[in-house]
């Protein structure tokens, strides 16, 4: 709860004694349930998938974040005064119902949106041609409350401050295991947060798949197959070794690595400063080069997992691990590690990668709510890159939800509300998608772009969306942060979609000066 709110008396758990009186009050009238969000910077994931799915689930959101003036933009609220009003409006009509337009909800013609999954803020881009007379997706009763929400104590005050919730959920990579924190401070459904804790920090991620087998895992998965059949597993773990925080790099100059090897952040995230090193000078240098950016970051230095990249989608309530679906991933030439487009792969998932990514995912305690992962395929091994505990991002999340033809949002938010989910979800398996990224090869101000547009011809979809706005001049981030557009391509047909992708690619051109 904002300590400024005016409105607060009129929540449960306010005495009548702050009013002035000691007469007996009315009993207020029972809002909307709530749920507490936890976020960084806006993203699509949450503007687009999240909020939306949450009023029309009838809920009312806190929404806590160290970035409120960037939220209030990206959702037309301009002012304290405002959000207060959108809150307040909902919670006396018993919150948000699908396709209610109110005082506060964003406009696609206001908003800036969100770059999905990335760490430098919101990104403008003012939606053009058929995207512009799209409806704007309905809003929950929304509060911003600033909060420092990397320190779980400060979150955890801030909602008990608000009275008690119903939820506490996030779908950012740094805020899981404040989020879980907080949720089992209150009692509530979510993640384990030593799970959420050993997914983000990649050290520990490699120790804990090291340590794992038949005999360390838990006895719930003890007679899963993927056990019986490969006892052997994980005994072909990936090597790695940790600088950690105010260690030298020039200690790396004598590690026995596995050369090329890759170095990265130990809690990094969107492919930041993950780079490929020949030797030993140069794991040094570039080490170096990532300390300068990250001051006493700590790193991971990993072997070189050679082969094709795919992804697994998944979905748990704790009792049920449902697959979402899995993409292939395309990368850009080593040194970076930038991904350039996404497939999504046959359903189902091909076997006998994906149940041994279900076997390691359980391993690590990973079963509840929504997780992404990456990993390689080299012959009959599937070996982990990295798990991400929180939905796919650059719009994939929003796409997989369209072809599945499943109310995936609500569905995530509805596990963190203690709702079970059906032992079938109903998903389409015919669905077919190519999302490809135009990334900027400079760095420079771009001086001419396509417009964002929809266009839908011989049973292919092609929806554009700009995710950096003309005149705009930026460095080259080596990173997804040097994506200037996204192309969604749906359809049912590979071949028909590629050609689709191919044609718009050469119609357009993009300028960098």
């Amino acid at each position: 709860m904002n300590e400024n709110d005016l409105d607060a008396a009129s929540r449960p758990f306010s005495s009548p004694a702050l009013h002035g009186s000691s007469a007996a009050q009315p009993a207020p009238a029972p809002g909307p349930p709530r749920l507490h969000l936890l976020a960084l910077n806006p993203t699509d994931s949450v503007t687009e998938g999240f909020l939306p799915a949450a009023a029309r689930l009838g809920l009312a959101v806190t929404l806590l974040t160290d970035q409120p003036d960037a939220h209030a933009r990206a959702y037309g609220l301009r002012d304290d005064a405002q959000r207060g009003a959108a809150r307040r409006e909902g919670s006396q009509r018993g919150g948000a119902q699908p396709g209610e337009a109110r005082r506060g909800e964003a406009r696609r013609g206001e908003a800036r949106r969100g770059e999905a999954q990335r760490s430098d803020g919101p990104q403008g881009d003012a939606p053009r041609g058929d995207a512009a007379h799209a409806p704007p997706p309905p809003f929950p009763a929304l509060d911003i409350v600033p909060c420092d929400v990397r320190d779980f104590a400060e979150v955890i005050s801030r909602i008990a401050a608000d009275g008690r919730p119903q939820a506490v959920f996030t779908n950012s990579d740094h805020l899981q295991t404040q989020a879980a924190l907080a949720a089992a401070y209150f009692g509530l459904p979510g993640k384990d947060w030593r799970a959420a804790l050993r997914t983000k920090n990649k050290a520990e991620l490699r120790r804990a798949l090291a340590a794992a087998g038949p005999d360390a895992a838990d006895p719930a998965w003890s007679a899963d197959p993927v056990w019986s059949a490969d006892p052997a597993w994980p005994a072909d773990p990936v090597w790695s070794a940790e600088l950690a925080t105010g260690q030298d790099p020039a200690t790396l100059a004598g590690l026995d690595a596995p050369y090329p090897c890759v170095v990265k952040p130990r809690e990094g995230v969107a492919s930041e400063d993950v780079v490929l090193v020949g030797d030993a000078d140069e794991l040094v240098r570039r080490s170096r080069e990532i300390r300068a950016r990250r001051p006493g970051a700590a790193l991971v230095i990993e072997e070189f997992l050679e082969g094709e990249l795919r992804t697994l989608e998944t979905l748990g309530d704790g009792r049920t691990l449902h697959v979402l679906g899995a993409f292939r991933t395309e990368l850009s030439p080593p040194p970076h590690f930038i991904e350039e487009r996404l497939h999504l792969l046959p359903a189902p998932p091909p076997q006998p990668h994906t149940d041994q990514v279900l076997a390691q995912l359980r391993a690590l305690g990973v079963g509840f709510g929504v997780c992404h992962t990456e990993y390689v395929v080299q012959g009959d091994r599937a070996r982990l890159i990295e798990v991400n505990y929180r939905a796919i991002g650059d719009q994939c999340d929003l796409v997989l939800a369209e072809l599945l033809g499943i109310p995936l949002f609500e569905y995530i938010l509805r596990t963190h509300l203690g709702e079970p989910l059906p032992d079938d979800l109903g998903a389409r398996t015919d669905g077919r998608v190519r999302m490809e990224y135009v990334m900027a090869d400079r760095a420079g101000r771009l001086a001419s772009a396509p417009p964002a547009s929809v266009t839908e011809r011989d049973g292919v979809r092609l929806d554009y969306r700009p995710l950096r706005g003309i005149g705009e001049e930026h460095p080259l981030h080596h990173t997804n942060r040097d994506f200037l557009g996204v192309l969604r391509a749906t359809g049912t047909d590979q071949e028909r979609i590629d050609a689709a992708v191919a044609e718009f690619l050469a119609a357009h051109r993009w300028e960098i000066v």
